[in-house]
């Protein structure tokens, strides 16, 4: 018999961290009026240190932006190992000086994955022959190598990303649609998988003009994935979305929620923009 409060021998320690992977958090601000014209220099540079990326309390990645619109002044996204060294950073914004004044008006709760529609190595060979290389055409076993050789490092990059360091973010959550007419999760796995292949067709064109993150959010909020946009410019946010909409995976299958569009800025910066004085 177990000991209270001890798992069984054989289930592995309680832990709030991932096999694999980061925690994430999205999370949208309102800067509150300040009719009576208090001080926020103070206030200033207590945020100043709490959004330090280079701070002792730090999570692994910090990405701060001006948000347009009227559905938020900034948004922050972070990610670690550890939820709550992620938590503590909006619990230190409502603690601090400045806390009356932001007004959290929308997160996002996710994780970071590689996704079941990433191809094998062998998954990667089958599809090349679908789509005409024979196994004896000398690019065959060419192209076969570099995705060997390049997919460690792509599925790095999906657990544990760097940010580029890019002026524009955007962020949407969005689901696969279950209707009688078009359920996602009645096709069967090849059928998606080749759904998904196009898909990501779609968006290679992109490479060099727009960074993309998405992380998983089923039971860790009310949509099923996160989508993360960075941007060399503007119109490049806007050129990816309207193209890869055309892709079945999206035309019929995706719903979308709401996007925040950003534009990335340090914090002294976005303090200045914020009149945070």
């Amino acid at each position: 018999m177990n000991r209270p409060g001890r798992p069984p021998q054989d289930l592995p320690d309680p832990t709030t961290k991932l096999a694999e992977g980061w925690h994430c958090l999205h999370i949208y601000y309102r800067v509150r009026p300040n009719p009576k014209g208090v001080s926020l220099l103070a206030g200033r540079e207590e945020l100043i240190k709490i959004l330090d990326p280079e701070g002792p309390a730090a999570p692994e990645r910090l990405h701060l932006s001006v948000t347009s619109g009227h559905r938020a002044d900034f948004g922050i996204m972070l990610m670690d190992p550890d939820p709550l060294k992620i938590d503590a950073i909006p619990q230190a914004i409502r603690m601090s000086s400045l806390g009356e004044f932001l007004e959290p008006v929308y997160s996002f709760v996710s994780i970071s994955e590689v996704s079941e529609y990433v191809p094998a190595i062998e998954q990667y060979a089958q599809r090349l022959q679908q789509e005409g290389t024979a196994p004896d055409d000398p690019s065959y076993a060419a192209k076969v190598k570099a995705y060997e050789q390049r997919l460690p490092m792509m599925n790095k990059q999906r657990l544990y990303p760097d940010f580029p360091d890019w002026p524009v973010i955007c962020f949407y959550p969005m689901n696969k649609i279950r209707h009688p007419q078009a359920n996602w999760y009645d096709l069967p796995f090849s059928e998606r998988s080749a759904l998904m292949a196009e898909h990501a067709t779609s968006g290679i064109k992109f490479a060099g003009r727009v960074s993309q993150l998405i992380t998983a959010s089923t039971g860790f909020d009310d949509w099923e994935w996160g989508v993360t946009l960075w941007g060399r410019a503007p119109e490049h946010i806007k050129e990816i979305v309207y193209t890869m909409r055309f892709d079945k995976a999206s035309a019929r299958y995706a719903e979308f929620g709401p996007f925040y569009i950003g534009y990335t800025m340090t914090t002294a910066d976005l303090c200045d923009h914020l009149r945070l004085t």
